[in-house]
């Protein structure tokens, strides 16, 4: 099976890695400029699950002339627009999309252009950072991807795809039920980055104040309602999950929206708090009041810094 990688930054650095490590055929779609650093220095991460220090291939945006069995798509949300014209030229007839991006819109915005039939639904879950030397950093022990199958069939691609897995570090799982996993991924990111962008602090830092577990929880609750009232409730080990990791006093643990906007970067806020919130409009949930007033906060920050 031959996979097409798009970018080598924090998630697709990582997990390109790894099949890389494992034997996989992989070939990175990268700028320039990162296919140069790639050239002299070779994809280096660094885990507590073992570092990864190989030369891998790479291809540049437009020069694509072939089709890949598999893209594994990883971006921001706001790219997601010009990550698709980029691998528009690999994806085949027979081809495969696994997407790992924020969020549930993407998933419809794909099958609109390639097919519902080419998408595979998917997820994961793992603190990595593109450090400006060019080194992938994985913080924190934490690593997990989910994918399978939209319709929840098992498939001849899907089982090929766990055995490519299967042979490397990452905790890879199949799930017969993608929709219901990334619906329970989008409300713990969701409760985190709301939470967390709203007080620009981590989940310990949050804690140690005495409202902070009453925020961290009716952000929980608010994102639950919405995912509820659109026909994906979270489930109750999804839920005892998210509750842990967002009650672990001293917890260095937050979302990377977070950590984008203390940064002064662009931010997801709109495809992750934004989205919630039209949901909620349309499902006349009620009041959200704190996502409305983290998507307030966002907003702010995307209009000071669009203006800078």
């Amino acid at each position: 099976m031959r996979i097409l990688v798009l970018g080598a930054g924090a998630i697709g650095g990582y997990y390109g890695g790894r099949l890389v490590e494992g034997g996989a055929d992989v070939t990175f779609l990268v700028r320039p400029r990162r296919a140069q650093s790639l050239a002299e220095r070779g994809l280096v991460v660094r885990s507590p699950l073992g570092d990864i220090e190989r030369k891998v291939r790479t291809v540049l945006a437009g020069a694509v002339r072939e089709s890949f069995d598999l893209v594994l798509l990883s971006c921001k949300a706001y790219d997601l627009d010009g990550a698709i014209e980029a691998i528009t030229p690999a994806v085949g007839p027979h081809g495969a999309i696994l997407p790992l991006l924020n969020g549930i819109n993407h998933m419809a915005v794909l099958a609109g252009r390639f097919g519902g039939e080419r998408v595979l639904g998917g997820c994961c879950g793992i603190g990595a950072l593109l450090e400006p030397s060019g080194e992938v950093r994985h913080v924190g022990g934490m690593e997990w991807l989910t994918f399978g199958e939209v319709s929840g069939e098992r498939s001849a691609r899907c089982d090929a795809i766990a055995r490519i897995f299967a042979a490397t570090k990452i905790n890879a799982t199949l799930s017969d039920t993608i929709v219901q996993a990334m619906w329970d991924k989008f409300v713990m990111l969701a409760s985190l980055a709301a939470a967390s962008t709203l007080t620009r602090a981590n989940v310990g830092e949050m804690l140690a104040a005495p409202l902070g577990e009453w925020l961290v929880l009716e952000s929980l609750a608010e994102c639950a309602r919405v995912a509820a009232a659109d026909g994906h409730p979270p489930s109750h080990e999804a839920l005892v999950r998210t509750r842990k990791m967002l009650t672990t006093r001293g917890s260095p643990f937050t979302a990377s929206m977070q950590r984008d906007l203390v940064a002064g970067g662009a931010t997801e806020g709109d495809h992750i708090i934004g989205d919630l919130v039209r949901r909620a409009d349309r499902r006349n949930v009620g009041d959200v009041p704190l996502l409305r007033i983290a998507l307030a906060n966002l907003q702010v920050h995307e209009a000071r810094r669009t203006r800078a």
